[in-house]
């Protein structure tokens, strides 16, 4: 990360703890979860070191914005799920790490996201319900990200997603990113309209059916 682009202040590894996991198919793995001390933001982002992490030259890394309503309760109104389940097979095949990122609903919190639920059955799309609450299209800030990455030694990355502004915000802090390779496509009937508008509001390369 070079001296002035880094973030404001450097974070450092708190603690590093072995976790099992285990998927709702049954697939599992184990892997190192991280956390941190000095994260600008002042919250509780976890990094998984998965696979091989520790000695691969350019590891593989998935931001991955937490979802409670996706990642814990199934929900079928996006792709989180999904996308979580897919980087951490995916990563352990090559090694790297997936941050965990507190940003619930694009960074506008569980419940706003609810609220924006609740004009989406209105009609709105993601972004517009969004922005109807009086929030921006999407809030996240990936300097935290930026310098966990710093604090785990890794300055260069091949970045898991589908969602350019990602790597546009880590070149700008200092990461370089190496390749941008998508996630897999995880459409259904319930969110193919919240994927079509990823597409055509913010630029996301997913393939959608016609």
């Amino acid at each position: 990360m070079s001296a002035d682009a880094s973030p404001a202040s450097a974070a450092g590894i708190r603690t590093k703890v072995r976790v099992p996991l285990r998927f709702p198919d049954g697939w599992g793995t184990t892997v190192d979860v991280f956390t941190f001390t000095g994260l600008a933001d002042g919250k509780e982002h976890l990094a998984l070191g998965i696979g091989d992490y520790a000695t691969v030259d350019v590891p593989l890394v998935r931001p991955h914005s937490e979802c409670l309503t996706g990642d814990v309760f199934g929900s079928e109104r996006c792709d989180c799920g999904p996308q979580l389940r897919e980087a951490v097979e995916r990563i352990s095949g090559v090694g790297g790490y997936l941050l965990y990122l507190r940003q619930e609903g694009r960074g506008i919190g569980l419940y706003a996201k609810l609220d924006a639920y609740a004009l989406q059955d209105q009609g709105l799309d993601t972004y517009e319900a969004n922005r109807a609450l009086g929030h921006g299209d999407d809030e996240r800030d990936y300097t935290a990200a930026a310098q966990m990455l710093a604090a785990l030694g890794v300055d260069e990355i091949t970045l898991l997603s589908n969602n350019p502004d990602k790597a546009e915000q880590l070149s700008r802090l200092g990461v370089t990113v190496r390749e941008q390779v998508p996630t897999g496509v995880h459409v259904s009937a319930a969110n193919v309209r919240y994927l079509r508008a990823k597409v055509e509001h913010t630029g996301h390369t997913l393939a959608l059916p016609a």
